[in-house]
């Protein structure tokens, strides 16, 4: 998904340039389609803070907006915690900060305006078609819609890197905002040191055309999710320890309370005064979480066993490549090579066969998490992601297909290849991905007379064949190509790779990755801004 992880990569889809915080967090539900067989999102109007789920019947309650003594208030209260967040991360300040408030329908306007304008948002609308092929997203669901509305309900506040202003919101309460301003002044203060703009927009711009242009992509995938989680992982810890100064704590930070990641993390489970991410699909969900909550964790990890210099500076000019350094902090820290998964030339085989390129990346351990919960729930994620160990993707669309159909998956034809730490976590995988099929497919149908053995599983579907393989280690996915050519570029795969430990590896040195399947959508949602949900990490909501 050109510039990001797979499943992350598509909310975070490049949109860059404003660094935030968010408001509160999801175990909610996919959101549910109306009588029409359309996923209309609620909608959040001038004046509204929150959605009621009956919204003809019950207005839902406006904003209490700060007054002009408030924001003056916070205004003189810059300067004092710009100095306690540069002494607490020990990240100088190298240039004041500019601060406004801003109101809920400014924010709308420019959330529109990025949606309508921002490169990201083409990337957007391939990422959503690809998710859909994936089963991550239900057919029905309109992904830009409900992205307006979310980031309108999560938004607590932003910095703007291209301005250099830290934006505070005219709508959030007063006791809230001091925390938001640490959050977003540690931004302030990582653009001073590195320079986000170009530091946090890494992704290889177009679709690969060629072989070469594939590792390209490959090789830089995850980059944009791993950065997105440093940066917001560090303004959580500014976030809490400033939070400790002012509640009876002085002087104490994360580093003297190890275990606090946890708690501030489990804290980002309760939605239920957001009513937007309550109802949305999982992959969003996790996907505005995953750089607070996992980012934290990885900073706290750096943070008590390095030093402040390490887990500030040091994760900056250092930064981690993927998800999987994220998630395993400990092999961030030993510089343990991530495998990557190539692809072989496979331009000319689909040439042949009608198809032109569509997408191509990473299939990183977020995705995984991601995947496995939707399709088997969370203890089988927590479970298999530990496990993953490698993964690639592509996507194609048939050159046939009419503008109409172009907007829809049965256009596209996906291959993917995963690799695994033993051959039980395979399998594993391997029959949660079948079992879910029923539920993506109309008219599925097994064809065992057509498998060549007990680890081939060969359907039809309303979309073209589907061939899932079991081997060894790994398991290998293919959905819309027809049976001959899927067999053809399976083989071409398993040969392009080698065994872990001679093949091309991603390092903590080595080249960023680029974008996963869902890193666009972590990239797209924490450029807009401090969440919502990221509060309730703070106050146990």
């Amino acid at each position: 998904m050109n510039g990001r992880t797979l499943w992350v990569g598509v909310v975070l889809v490049g949109m860059a340039g404003m660094q935030g915080l968010a408001q509160s967090s999801p175990q909610g539900k996919q959101a549910q389609p109306d009588a029409g067989g359309k996923t209309t999102p609620p909608v959040l109007e001038s004046g509204q803070t929150t959605i009621t789920e009956n919204s003809g019947s019950t207005k839902a309650p406006v904003d209490t907006l700060l007054t002009a003594e408030q924001e003056k208030q916070l205004i003189s209260s810059e300067d004092k915690i710009l100095h306690f967040v540069s002494s607490d991360t020990q990240l100088p300040i190298l240039a004041p900060v500019k601060v406004r408030f801003v109101s809920r329908d400014s924010v709308n306007k420019d959330l529109r305006k990025k949606f309508d304008e921002d490169k990201g948002a083409k990337r957007m609308e391939r990422s959503e078609l690809v998710l859909k092929k994936f089963g991550l997203l239900d057919q029905s669901f309109q992904l830009k819609p409900f992205l307006l509305s979310l980031l309108t309900e999560q938004i607590a506040g932003f910095y703007d890197n291209k301005t250099k202003m830290m934006n505070l919101l005219n709508w959030v309460p007063i006791d809230e905002q001091a925390p938001v301003m640490a959050h977003e002044l540690t931004h302030a203060l990582q653009d001073q040191k590195v320079g986000l703009t170009k530091w946090d927009d890494n992704e290889i711009e177009g679709t690969a055309k060629n072989a070469g242009e594939d590792q390209k992509h490959i090789a830089v995938d995850e980059t944009d999710t791993a950065r997105e989680a440093v940066l917001e992982g560090q303004a959580m810890v500014s976030f809490a320890d400033y939070a400790l100064e002012t509640n009876g704590h002085s002087g104490k930070t994360l580093k003297d309370f190890p275990q606090m990641a946890d708690l501030l993390a489990q804290g980002a489970g309760d939605s239920s005064d957001s009513p937007v991410l309550a109802r949305a699909p999982l992959v969003l969900q996790q996907s505005l979480l995953f750089p607070y909550t996992d980012g934290l964790r990885f900073e706290q990890v750096v943070l008590t066993k390095d030093g402040v210099g390490k887990a500030f500076a040091g994760v900056l000019e250092n930064p981690p490549n993927s998800s999987y350094e994220i998630m395993t902090p400990e092999a961030y820290r030993r510089h343990v090579a991530v495998p990557l998964m190539r692809l072989p030339d496979i331009h000319p085989m689909l040439k042949e066969a009608g198809y032109e390129p569509y997408d191509v990346g990473v299939m990183g351990e977020l995705d995984v998490r991601m995947t496995a919960e939707l399709f088997g729930g969370r203890p089988l994620a927590e479970a298999l992601a530990p496990e993953w160990d490698g993964g690639v993707y592509y996507a194609a669309q048939r050159r046939s297909a009419t503008s109409a159909e172009k907007n829809t998956t049965k256009s596209l034809a996906i291959l993917y290849s995963s690799r695994w730490k033993n051959p039980d976590s395979a399998h594993s995988f391997f029959d949660v991905f079948e079992e879910e099929l029923p539920r993506q497919y109309d008219g599925l149908k097994r064809r065992e007379k057509d498998e060549v053995d007990e680890n081939e599983r060969v359907y039809s579907t309303n979309e073209g064949d589907v061939l899932l393989t079991l081997k060894d280690n790994t398991v290998w996915v293919s959905e819309g190509f027809e049976l001959p050519l899927a067999r053809k570029l399976r083989d071409a795969t398993d040969a392009a790779n080698v065994p872990l430990g001679s093949g091309p590896v991603l390092t903590a040195k080595g080249r960023v990755p680029d974008h996963d399947l869902a890193g666009g959508l972590v990239k797209t949602m924490q450029s807009f801004g401090m969440m919502k949900a990221s509060l309730g990490m703070a106050d146990g909501r």
